[in-house]
């Protein structure tokens, strides 16, 4: 109880740390999905992504929330508030070692609202942001999962970016990897998505962020049921205000 008392302040510290600080750097984005062969509930998807990143002196934050929509009519919502505060900021020392440039506590927010499944999760545990040559980020995080409805587990969370040009076109390959714990009531899972994008908004105006791609996504044992396993490819367009 006390280490979800633990993150929960800190939740609440990194939250009104955004509240009162200006933001050193931040990025608000619309995404556009539709995809085939998804496993467990449609096997057509269409999905709108809202994204929202940004970093103050001690802390930074992610959001996304998805909108999905199957072929069936069934609709969902889920989202994700990670925020994260930087241990090294906070002591004023440098806790640079090897690769790593700071450590970090990480805490995450997981909701789900539809017909079939509503839940609250929250994750809390330490993250490592990564000095990885041409990378734009990289992080690793280690999180202890309470399940709102299913047994707790762990979990281990990969984030990465990597731009890179091809003539003269700007190229952005970016994702996640998520790896959790297999426990009484479900299996393990791995989630493997990662977008393949190309800027087409630089021949719009060099300020521009418009994205044409795709989302490749590797599900192993999806939402933790054995043998769901989801390996799809779906249509994207992304926008960066």
């Amino acid at each position: 109880m006390q280490l979800k008392q633990l993150a929960a302040t800190c939740l609440l510290v990194s939250t009104a740390a955004f509240v009162q600080a200006k933001p050193i750097w931040q990025d608000f984005s619309l995404t556009g999905l539709y995809g085939e062969n998804y496993e467990v509930v449609d096997e057509k998807q269409t999905t709108l992504t809202i994204e929202y990143a940004a970093k103050v002196k001690y802390a930074d934050v992610f959001f996304f929330m998805d909108r999905m929509r199957g072929s069936d009519d069934h609709k969902s919502t889920y989202f994700e508030l990670s925020p994260r505060l930087s241990l090294g900021e906070i002591s004023g020392q440098k806790l640079a070692f090897g690769p790593v440039k700071d450590m970090l506590v990480s805490t995450t927010w997981e909701s789900n609202n539809d017909d079939f499944s509503s839940f609250d999760n929250f994750l809390y545990g330490v993250g490592f942001d990564l000095a990885i040559p041409y990378f734009q980020y990289a992080n690793v995080n280690f999180y202890r999962a309470s399940n709102e409805n299913t047994a707790d587990d762990y979990q281990m969370t990969i984030a990465y970016a990597l731009p890179f040009k091809l003539s003269n076109e700007d190229f952005l390959v970016d994702g996640f990897l998520d790896w959790s714990t297999g426990e009484k009531d479900h299996a393990s899972e791995l989630n493997w998505t990662t977008q393949y994008k190309w800027n087409v908004g630089k021949h719009i105006s060099p300020e521009t962020r418009l994205y044409l791609g795709i989302e490749h996504s590797v599900w192993n044992n999806k939402f933790g049921i054995k043998g769901s396993d989801e390996n799809n490819v779906s249509a994207l367009v992304k926008y960066h205000f």
